[in-house]
């Protein structure tokens, strides 16, 4: 079968909740998940001042990284940057890092996104990676990152994905899907088969964090939205999530949940605006693929709210068979 731009999952995007079921890949106190930088060059300045402040704490990319930064110079800039702490590779970066363009931007869009924005995301894609060919070096170390790994905090397991437990550029740990007791269930077990009881996500853009069950047993699901643009109305920085076993010690976190020892918490990314508006208008100025699908939300946030992103769901969970 054919492969829609933008639309499908490439068979190659897929593993499955079992391929979590190993030995962790990282064990570390404290774990920053930093989804959709996008390219914001003022947003990674900021999560490496939060990671400054923060002792021993792991960085890990979760994908999307690239995004706006069509320029030579901030693409090398991020990546290289990106590069020196532990990362994974997006859609972004797996699709720009590759020659074949069956998949258009690899996002995997369900039918809720016009096909105007898909077609927009193709050629932004298109754009990126005819920065990347001029980058032969940190293109290939792009498409050779993970699509996902295994962390360990306060011996709590977590599964850093960029789409869901099933595929890089999976839709169900979109907060469109997370208001139900079927979809509840299904992750719930889901994560009883990776023998994770946390999942860190972020491709579908908007923030969500997600308690599954109760006390002890409980499980979470944290999706940061983004960390390089507005996640919320009428406001102007990012999200990323923080996992540790101590409370964040320099920030008030947006919202917090409670695994276990370890602490789950989403942290404001407050960016320079200005400066990132002045280097993305110099890449996508009015009438441009990006301007049209993303200037709106950079100016003036989506239509979220925080009290939108908390939410819990009471549900047993049981071991599957």
């Amino acid at each position: 079968m054919a492969l829609i731009p933008g639309r499908s999952c490439p068979r190659s995007y897929r593993y499955g909740p079992n391929a979590f079921a190993r030995a962790p890949d990282l064990t570390a106190d404290t774990v920053y998940a930093i989804g959709g930088l996008y390219g914001n060059e003022q947003a990674l300045d900021v999560v490496l001042a939060l990671r400054a402040d923060d002792a021993d704490a792991t960085l890990i990319f979760n994908g999307d990284f690239n995004w706006f930064n069509v320029d030579a110079a901030s693409f090398v800039t991020i990546n290289r940057q990106v590069l020196t702490h532990t990362a994974t590779r997006g859609n972004v970066e797996t699709e720009m890092a590759s020659d074949n363009d069956e998949a258009g931007c690899g996002c995997a869009y369900p039918q809720w996104v016009g096909d105007a924005d898909v077609e927009r995301s193709n050629d932004i894609l298109n754009r990126l990676r005819e920065t990347a060919r001029a980058a032969p070096e940190l293109r290939s170390r792009l498409g050779a990152l993970a699509s996902h790994l295994v962390a360990e905090v306060g011996g709590v397991r977590i599964a850093i994905v960029h789409g869901d437990l099933e595929s890089l550029a999976g839709w169900d740990l979109a907060q469109e899907h997370l208001g139900n007791a079927e979809t509840h269930a299904s992750i719930a077990q889901k994560m009883l088969r990776s023998s994770v009881r946390i999942v860190a996500s972020s491709h579908t853009c908007l923030p969500v964090a997600l308690q599954l069950g109760a006390a002890d047993d409980a499980l979470a699901v944290v999706n940061n939205g983004a960390a390089g643009m507005p996640n919320f109305r009428g406001t102007r920085f990012g999200v990323i999530t923080r996992i540790s076993v101590r409370p964040v010690p320099h920030v008030s976190p947006l919202y917090s949940l409670r695994i276990g020892p370890v602490y789950v918490e989403a942290l404001p990314v407050h960016y320079a605006h200005y400066q990132f508006v002045r280097a993305f208008l110099a890449n996508w100025p009015a009438g441009s693929a990006a301007h049209r699908s993303y200037f709106g939300r950079i100016e003036n946030g989506p239509q979220y709210s925080v009290t939108q992103a908390m939410r819990r769901a009471a549900i047993t969970l049981r071991a599957s068979a």
